[in-house]
C-alpha cells in the first residue's frame, strides 16, 4: 500500500508514544470528573463493541466528544485513526470544536464527518477501482435530472405517466439499499418506466462513468462496492481505524449499515465500534432509515455491551414520565425509561386540552402562548410543532392576527411555498386575465413545451394586440401561431380556465378552484411525483383551498393573501418558531405546544396506510420526540372537528392520548365543551354520529377507483351522497339536495 495512505506514511501497528501530544500521558482524567456513572460508563468502555442509548436530553454528544478524546488522551490511537461519522455537518462541526476544546489544542488529520463526506474522501484514494479518477465531479440534483432524462431518450418512456423526477428516486433508493444495477434482483424490481427502470439505472451508470461523474448515491455505493470486492483495500481500512464512533446509529439506512459493518468487523474478530442512537427516536423511515439496524446491535456484534443513558437534564419529572408511558406502547424497542437529573424535577404536568374545531384550536395556542410571553417566558423559548406542513396556515393566520412575531423553521411560510404560489397564480389568472405575471409562472407547470421562445411569440403578439397573455393565447391557437404537441396542451390549460369559469359563475369559487387545479393537471402533476415531499406538497394545496371558503368571493382572499405577504418580515425581536415534529429532533424549547392530535393528522392517516403496525410505531415515536423537545411545559390539543374544504368533519381524538399515564397528565377542556362539542361537530352533518375516513388519490394508472357504487361520501359543496359510478378520476354521485353531480375524485371524501 502507499505510504500516503496514513498520515505521514507512520504503521499504525506500534502504541501511540507521541510526547509533543497533549496529555499523551493520560494522567490528568478532570475532564470525566462532572460525568454521571453511565456517561463515564460509556466513555471508558473502550475495547470491543458498545451501543450507547442515549435518551433524549441524556448528554449524547458530550458522551460522544468525550469518548473521542479520552481515547487520544489515554494513548489509545493517533486522532487519524479513529473514525467518526455524524449525520450532518453541523454535528461533524461541533464535534470537532468540541473535541479541540477538550485536547486544549486542534486535533488534526481527523476522519471525523458525515458519511458521504467520509466516502468521497476514500473514494478520491480509490477512484479507478470503479472506472473513474481521482478529479471526479459530484453532480446536483439538477444535473442528474438533465442526465437522467438524455439517458431516458432511447426508451421513449411517457415522462408525464414516469417522470424524471420520480425514477431519480428509484434509483436513489436502490442505491440507499447497496443496489448497484447488477444486484437489482427480480424481487428488488419495479414495474416504474413501463419495466424499464434498471436497465435505465444501467445506462445512467454508465453515462456518469463515461462523464466521470458520481451523484451523491453513488458516494457511498462506490465505497461499499469497493470494501465488498477489494479485500486488499478493506484490509487497509481494518489496520488504520482503531476505533469507530457512530452518532445517531438509529437513523442510518441499508448502505451505512452495510458500510460500517464492513469497516468494523475485521479478521482479527474485536470491533472496536461505539454506536451512540436511541431507538425511541427513530422518525426517518421515509427517507429510508432502519430502526432494525439499532435493534439488533448485539446479533450483529456478538458480546456487545450496552450502557443505557436515562438521566434527562433537560425536562420535567411528569414531561418524562408523559413519553416514557406513551413510548412503552410500541412492541419493538431495547426499553429503557427516563429519570430526571434537574434540581426542579417536578414541574407542571403535561396538558391535553380538547378544544371545539381545528380554529379554536389556532386561537388557543395563540392565547397560551401570549399569556406565557405576560408571565415572563421568552417567545424565542416556544415552539408549535405539527405533524405535517399543512398545519401551520392556521396558525401563522392567527398570529399574524395577535400580532405575535413568529418563524417558520426547515420550510417556508404557508403562503411562499412554491406550490402554494403555482395554485395562487391559477387562481389570480381565473380572477383577473390580465395578470401577466401569474401567466407566465403557470403556463409551463406542469410542462407543456412553453420555452422562453414560445413566451417571447406570446408576449410580441399580446403587445402587438393590446392585450394580456391569457388572452391572446386562444388566437394564436386558433391561428395556428401554436400548434403541435405543445399546443395542444396549452389548448387544454385555456379550455380549462373556460370551463371553470363557467362553474365558478354557478358554483362558487370553492368548486372552481378544485375544477381549475385539477383540469389543468397540475394536481395530477404532484400525483406522479414520487419524491417524499410530493404528499405534503397536495397536503398543502387542499388546505388552500379550506381557506378560501373562509371569504365570500375569489377577490376577497387574494386580497387577504396580498395583504398577509406584506407584512414586514425585518423584525429582529423574539420569535415563537413553528416547524415539522421530524424538524423538531434535537432542539429543545422552555415551552412546547402540540396541535392537532386526531386520528388521521396524528398518527397520520397516510402513514397508517402504508406503514400498518410499523407506520403505526414509528408515529408513537414522533409523539415521543415531540413531547421531550420541552424542557418546562408541554401542551398538547385535540379538535372536535376540521374543516374539509367548506364542511366540518368531526375528529376523532388521537389513540395515543389515552396512552398518556394519568399520573403525569392534565385533561381539560377549552372552555369546558369537550363532549357537548364532539356531539355538536357531529350533527352538523348526519342525525347520528358520523365517523369520516380519509381516501387516498391512487398514485398511478393501475390503481383502483378510489371510490364503488353504494360508498357514502360528502362534497364541500353539495353534502352527503350515493355513489353511482366511479373512475380513477371522476365519480358519479346522487345527493340528497343536489340530484345526480358527475365530480373529481380527489375532493370526495368517503364516510
Amino acid at each position: 500500500m502507499p505510504a500516503s495512505f496514513y498520515k505521514e506514511g507512520v504503521s499504525t501497528s506500534e502504541p501511540f508514544s507521541d510526547p509533543s501530544f497533549p496529555a499523551a500521558a493520560g494522567s490528568d482524567d478532570s475532564y470525566l470528573a462532572r460525568l454521571n456513572p453511565e456517561q463515564r460508563a460509556a466513555i471508558e468502555t473502550t475495547d470491543g463493541p458498545l451501543l450507547v442509548l442515549a435518551g433524549a436530553g441524556t448528554g449524547k454528544t458530550r458522551v460522544l466528544t468525550t469518548r473521542f478524546a479520552h481515547i487520544l488522551l489515554t494513548g489509545r490511537a493517533r486522532p487519524w485513526q479513529i473514525l467518526a461519522v455524524t449525520f450532518t455537518n453541523k454535528a461533524a462541526r461541533e464535534m470537532r470544536e468540541r473535541i479541540g476544546t477538550l485536547l486544549g489544542s486542534p486535533a488534526e488529520g481527523l476522519w471525523l464527518g458525515t458519511f458521504h463526506a467520509l466516502c468521497a474522501r476514500m473514494l478520491r484514494r480509490h477512484a479507478e477501482v470503479v472506472g473513474l479518477t481521482q478529479s471526479f465531479t459530484i453532480l446536483d440534483t439538477d444535473d442528474q435530472l438533465r442526465l437522467l432524462k438524455q439517458v431516458m431518450e432511447p426508451w421513449r418512456i411517457d415522462t408525464k405517466r414516469w417522470p424524471a423526477p420520480g425514477l431519480l428516486g428509484a434509483i436513489q433508493r436502490w442505491k440507499d439499499r447497496g443496489l448497484t444495477p447488477a444486484r437489482v434482483t427480480p424481487a428488488e424490481d419495479t414495474d416504474f418506466a413501463n419495466g424499464h427502470a434498471r436497465a435505465i439505472y444501467e445506462a445512467y451508470q454508465t453515462r456518469l462513468r463515461q462523464l466521470n461523474a458520481c451523484d451523491f448515491g453513488d458516494l457511498m455505493l462506490h465505497v461499499t462496492e469497493i470494501l465488498r470486492s477489494q479485500p486488499d483495500i478493506l484490509a487497509q481500512y481494518h489496520r488504520l481505524f482503531r476505533y469507530i464512533l457512530v452518532d445517531e446509529y438509529q437513523d442510518t439506512n441499508t448502505i451505512q449499515y452495510l458500510w460500517l459493518r464492513l469497516l468494523a468487523k475485521n479478521s482479527s474478530g474485536q470491533s472496536n465500534i461505539c454506536c451512540v442512537g436511541d431507538d425511541d427516536q427513530s422518525i426517518y423511515s421515509w427517507r429510508g432509515a432502519e430502526v432494525e439496524n439499532i435493534l439488533r446491535f448485539e446479533k450483529d456484534f456478538p458480546g456487545a455491551q450496552i450502557v443505557r443513558l436515562e438521566r434527562n437534564y433537560r425536562s420535567t419529572r411528569h414531561i418524562l414520565g408523559a413519553a416514557a408511558g406513551l413510548i412503552a406502547h410500541n412492541g419493538e424497542r431495547l426499553g429503557k425509561t427516563l429519570r430526571s437529573g434537574r434540581d426542579d424535577a417536578e414541574g407542571d404536568k403535561v396538558s391535553v386540552t380538547a378544544v371545539w374545531d381545528s380554529d379554536a384550536e389556532a386561537r388557543a395556542v395563540c392565547d397560551t402562548a401570549e399569556r406565557l410571553r405576560g408571565q415572563g417566558h421568552s417567545l424565542a423559548e416556544m415552539a408549535i410543532l405539527v405533524r405535517a406542513g399543512f398545519q401551520t396556515r392556521a396558525f401563522e393566520e392567527q398570529l399574524i392576527q395577535s400580532g405575535l412575531p413568529y418563524r417558520i423553521v426547515g420550510g417556508t411560510r404557508f403562503y411562499e411555498r412554491s406550490e402554494i404560489r403555482d395554485a395562487m397564480a391559477y387562481l389570480r389568472v381565473l380572477a383577473q386575465p390580465a395578470d401577466d405575471l401569474a401567466f407566465e409562472r403557470i403556463v409551463n407547470v406542469p410542462k407543456r413545451g412553453m420555452g422562453p421562445a414560445a413566451l417571447q411569440k406570446l408576449h410580441a403578439a399580446a403587445r402587438a394586440d393590446g392585450v394580456s397573455l391569457a388572452i391572446v393565447t386562444p388566437r394564436l391557437l386558433d391561428n395556428g401561431t401554436l400548434k403541435g404537441r405543445s399546443g395542444e396542451q396549452v389548448r387544454a390549460l385555456m379550455n380549462a380556465y373556460a370551463s371553470t369559469h363557467d362553474i365558478l359563475a354557478r358554483e362558487g369559487h370553492v368548486v372552481a378552484a378544485e375544477h381549475l387545479l385539477e383540469e389543468s393537471g397540475y394536481l395530477d402533476m404532484w400525483r406522479q411525483d414520487r419524491s417524499p415531499e410530493a404528499p405534503g406538497r397536495l397536503e398543502n394545496i387542499k388546505e388552500l383551498i379550506q381557506a378560501l371558503a373562509d371569504f365570500p368571493t375569489l377577490e376577497a382572499f387574494l386580497e387577504h393573501v396580498a395583504l398577509v405577504m406584506e407584512k414586514d418580515e425585518n423584525a429582529q425581536d423574539a420569535r415563537l418558531s413553528i416547524m415539522t415534529l421530524h424538524g423538531a429532533k434535537g432542539l429543545e424549547f422552555d415551552c412546547v405546544f402540540l396541535p392537532g392530535w386526531e386520528e388521521g393528522v396524528f398518527p397520520s392517516q397516510r402513514t397508517l396506510d402504508e406503514g400498518g403496525l410499523k407506520g403505526l410505531e414509528e408515529e408513537r415515536r414522533l409523539a415521543y420526540v415531540g413531547i421531550t423537545r420541552a424542557r418546562k411545559l408541554a401542551m398538547i390539543f385535540h379538535a372536535g372537528s376540521r374543516r374539509i374544504y367548506a364542511n366540518w368533519q368531526p375528529s376523532m381524538p388521537s389513540r395515543f392520548l389515552e396512552e398518556l399515564p394519568d399520573e403525569h397528565v392534565s385533561r381539560h377542556t377549552s372552555g369546558g365543551r369537550q363532549q357537548r362539542g364532539l356531539q355538536a361537530a357531529q350533527s352538523l352533518f348526519s342525525d347520528g354520529p358520523v365517523v369520516a375516513s380519509r381516501t387516498r388519490r391512487p398514485s398511478n394508472a393501475d390503481t383502483p377507483a378510489p371510490f364503488q357504487p353504494g360508498d357514502h361520501v360528502r362534497h364541500a359543496r353539495f353534502g352527503v351522497g350515493i355513489v353511482l359510478s366511479a373512475d380513477r378520476h371522476q365519480v358519479e354521485i346522487v345527493f340528497e339536495t343536489a340530484g345526480t353531480k358527475r365530480l373529481l375524485s380527489s375532493f370526495i371524501e368517503k364516510l
